[in-house]
């Protein structure tokens, strides 16, 4: 089991810009698993952003040139720099942890990861 801790969250105008992280407090060693970032806004399905494992980064196609996910090992943090904002980015946010180093070909679906943050609010306004 991974503990998530997620901050970074906030309002920002379109156009603006964000950086998210995601602290791994405890569990198994960082970097010995791949992390994803999810959002959901209202009334929506849990949606993939950006993943990241030792090989590969992914993304969601809505954000795709405009978000960039990273991780820095030393401090166990995985970030997501958000950029160009739009008001269709807010959400809340969550990081996960996988269950294997390398992403899986399954990456994009929530039911996939066990250990989640407890997430953070992101609010872009027009």
């Amino acid at each position: 089991q991974v503990q998530l801790v997620e901050s970074g969250g906030g309002l920002v105008q379109a156009g603006g810009s964000l950086r998210l992280s995601c602290a791994a407090a405890s569990g198994r060693p960082f970097g010995s698993y791949a992390m994803t970032w999810f959002r959901q806004a209202p009334g929506k399905e849990r949606e993939v952003v950006a993943a990241i494992d030792w090989a590969t980064t992914r993304y969601g196609d809505s954000v795709k040139g405009r978000f960039t996910i990273s991780r820095d090992i030393t401090k166990k943090t995985v970030y997501l720099q958000m950029n160009n904002l739009r008001p269709e980015d807010t959400a809340a946010y969550y990081c996960a942890a996988g269950r294997r180093t390398f992403l899986s070909t399954t990456y994009y679906s929530p039911d996939q990861y066990d250990d989640w943050g407890q997430g953070t609010q992101v609010t872009v306004s027009s």
